[in-house]
């Protein structure tokens, strides 16, 4: 080994021979199909594919939220198929970070309200005012989602999932639900905390231009991963178009 080599840093999570069926006999569906795959320390992955591709199967097994059928799964050296209930739940709540297309906010709670839900369980928490400045809603903090727009409440799901400074944020088509600028907007934010955090960033979309923001990107196809591309320049959200 050269003097200046270093050891590859391990994968921040990783899946071998990974397969997911709901169900039994003819009517079986098989949503994931022995996946293999590794996932960097402080890499931004898309995860490309039609509805019924096998994504949101997959994100919610590599957050803890889903069990395979067959096959392992690591975080760092921690092997969460076997892992008991209560590891699954400390998993989640202090390495993993949410965001669905679906804001999931509490509309009795302000922003800073709901933020705090995750502030007050977490180990070494940002502040609900920290989290909410980094993705620019200081200023909104103590408005009710109604008061909210789309994109503004997107944005406290977001601040609420990375209070905890996870480890890992996993994104289910984060800008299914808003406009072509809102949606570029909260892309923005999700690359912002990837790079200035170096927090891990996994994001499903069907929508193809969102690629062009990846390290890398993962095409699914019937449950399979179909390919995996590494674009040539990683594109800001602002360069996309669709």
């Amino acid at each position: 080994m050269a003097a200046d080599a270093r050891p590859a840093a391990p994968p921040v999570l990783s899946i071998r021979h990974l397969c997911k069926t709901y169900g039994s006999g003819p009517s079986a569906v098989h949503a994931l199909r022995d996946v293999d795959l590794e996932v960097q320390s402080g890499e931004f992955l898309v995860l490309l594919g039609a509805s019924g591709s096998g994504k949101s199967t997959l994100v919610n097994i590599l957050g803890g939220l889903d069990l395979p059928s067959s096959g392992r799964v690591f975080f760092r050296d921690q092997e969460l198929t076997k892992a008991s209930d209560r590891q699954l739940t400390a998993f989640r709540r202090d390495h993993v970070g949410f965001v669905f297309q679906f804001y999931n906010l509490v509309p009795s709670l302000t922003a800073r309200e709901n933020v705090a839900l995750v502030t007050e369980i977490a180990r070494n928490p940002m502040t609900p005012e920290e989290a909410l400045d980094r993705v620019g809603l200081r200023h909104r903090m103590d408005h009710f989602p109604a008061e909210l727009s789309g994109g503004e409440q997107q944005r406290v799901a977001i601040a609420r999932a990375i209070a905890k400074r996870p480890d890992v944020l996993l994104c289910d088509e984060p800008t299914g639900a808003l406009d072509y600028a809102t949606g570029k907007l909260v892309l923005e934010v999700i690359a912002d905390i990837n790079r200035q955090l170096c927090t891990t960033a996994v994001v499903i979309t069907h929508n193809a231009a969102i690629a062009g923001m990846a390290d890398r990107v993962v095409r699914l196809m019937d449950g399979r991963i179909a390919s995996i591309e590494v674009p040539a320049r990683r594109l800001r959200p602002d360069e996309l178009s669709w």
